[in-house]
């Protein structure tokens, strides 16, 4: 062969490789929605979370390289209901990326797959940190999860049309796994069906009615506060009386308070991640319920 033409093979070769091993670059603002990508995606996505299982992603320092990494993204997903209302919009404009601005193919929404509770008519800061659009800690309902890999598949699909089949099938192998998961934890949490229960923050409402527990008291004193000596002596007095027996509470709150609260009750602090990456031992959606699932139902149960 002509060696102009045998390098002008390789070029061709080499481009058509680089073409088919490209994968979709994929920024999500927690880590939940990025365990959902890479378990739909598979190996045509390649995904970053910003923020960390174990940070409080209420509060999350706009790095320079969370810049960087939505400057080179395809796609873009957040929790919305402005749970990231107070670093995402800066790193987004700083990141000169138009296709991954909000109302654009490269932006999701994820709050629009589901249907938020706690909606509120109004957001009254003197209340603590309101989400009036509803709680944004809705991934903590498995259903939910569901919901929010069938959209991320299908703004996968429509971002890369060629990897349709590969989506579509990775998804299905994801609800096949959710609906054994759900049958167990559905059947480790009926026993504690109605029982009453205190949570540190307002995160909890979709994990509570998905396996319908009241929640009676609030560590907080309000959304985002630290709890003060008053708040926790009324919250020690509605656990006594309705004779609450699990505390739950996120592994980066601080638990000197709700250990404070065991020790005057009959409660006990179930101190678990809320998101994937929390803990070594929750590196995917469905370890992260495992965790709270097992951790809940034994406290709730002895």
């Amino acid at each position: 062969m002509n060696p102009k033409h045998l390098l002008l093979v390789t070029a061709v070769v080499a481009v058509s490789s680089t073409q088919a091993l490209a994968k979709l670059t994929v920024v999500t603002t927690t880590q939940d929605p990025a365990a959902l990508t890479r378990a739909v995606g598979g190996d045509r996505v390649d995904v970053t979370a910003l923020c960390k299982g174990y940070q409080d992603p209420h509060f999350l320092d706009a790095k320079p390289s969370y810049m960087l990494a939505l400057n080179k993204a395809d796609l873009v997903e957040a929790i919305g209901l402005e749970f990231e209302i107070g670093w995402l919009p800066p790193l987004l404009n700083g990141a000169r990326n138009p296709k991954v601005s909000p109302g654009n193919p490269g932006y999701l929404d994820l709050s629009t797959l589901v249907k938020p509770l706690d909606v509120t008519a109004s957001a009254d800061r003197a209340g603590g940190d309101v989400h009036p659009f509803g709680n944004p800690h809705y991934w903590l309902d498995p259903e939910n999860g569901r919901l929010m890999a069938r959209g991320i598949a299908a703004r996968l699909s429509s971002l890369d049309p060629a990897g349709q089949a590969t989506y579509a099938a990775n998804l299905k192998a994801f609800e096949q796994q959710l609906d054994v998961k759900e049958a167990a934890w559905s059947k480790a949490m009926a026993p504690l069906s109605g029982q009453a229960i205190v949570t540190f923050h307002k995160s909890w409402s979709y994990f509570l009615d998905r396996y319908h527990l009241n929640v009676v008291a609030f560590v907080e004193p309000k959304p985002g506060s630290q709890p003060t000596a008053q708040h926790t002596i009324e919250v020690i007095n509605v656990a006594r009386e309705k004779n609450v027996k699990v505390l739950l509470m996120e592994n980066f709150y601080d638990r000197r308070s709700p250990d404070q609260i065991a020790t005057h009750t009959s409660a006990k602090v179930v101190f678990v991640p809320s998101m994937v990456g929390g803990t070594d031992k929750v590196q995917t959606y469905f370890d992260l319920f495992d965790v709270v699932v097992d951790a809940v139902a034994a406290a709730g149960t002895t």
